[in-house]
């Protein structure tokens, strides 16, 4: 469930992302950036999940650019 894919955010672990402005692509990773499967749960975000450690790697939000722009109402 979606609670359960926000456990990743337990015992403070560190966050480390990567924007690519030509693409308008932010790039999350929990960690150190690691290879994973990508699952899209729609509106462009991708999760990245590593089924060895059985546990979300990180986040693909694809336009967060545009995204942002549009929720401030620019």
């Amino acid at each position: 469930s979606f609670m359960e894919t926000l456990k990743i955010l337990e015992g403070k672990p560190s966050l480390n992302w990567e924007y690519d402005e030509e693409a308008d692509v932010l790039y999350i990773s929990v960690g150190k950036p690691r290879s994973a499967v990508g699952t899209d749960i729609g509106d462009g975000v991708i999760v990245r999940y590593d089924a060895k450690k059985r546990e979300v790697a990180g986040l693909t939000i694809l336009g967060f650019r545009a995204r942002t722009l549009q929720s401030l109402g620019k």
